[in-house]
């Protein structure tokens, strides 16, 4: 059993040592020994194998940043979930009808994003400027 604070944190200490020495060294050989052949064929973005289109700054349709937005808000809802799981057994038909009433807005808040058609894609697609 460790009797003082450095005994208790060196293994730590030395482990992150460890590793910004192999980090640093891994990159600078990488650097160091590596070939730099470039060309237009390497230069052009990767775009999953794909000949890129269009201008890698066109404007992308807002329905993207609110699924995004949406997906985030439903996720974060989804954790609080868990601490309710937790503590179900202590609190029984109380904690049964609270997560009941907080589904019951999460479920009422999703059909109205829904009828309001923020989630339609078909209804505006994606435009490319040329």
């Amino acid at each position: 059993m460790p009797t003082n604070y450095t005994e208790l944190y060196f293994p730590i200490l030395l482990q992150f040592v460890i590793a910004a020495v192999l980090a640093s060294t891994l990159v600078s050989l990488s650097f160091l020994l590596g070939k730099r052949a470039r060309s237009p064929q390497k230069d052009m973005p990767y775009e999953s194998g794909m000949i890129p289109v269009g201008d890698a700054r066109e404007r992308f349709s807002v329905k993207f940043y609110l699924v995004a937005m949406i997906f985030i808000l439903f996720d974060i809802e989804a954790i609080f979930l868990y601490p309710w799981a937790v503590v179900y057994r202590e609190l029984k038909l109380f904690a049964f009808f609270d997560m009941l009433l907080f589904v019951v807005l999460i479920l009422s808040g999703f059909y109205f994003i829904w009828k309001k058609g923020a989630l339609d894609w078909s209804a505006e697609a994606p435009r490319r400027r040329k």
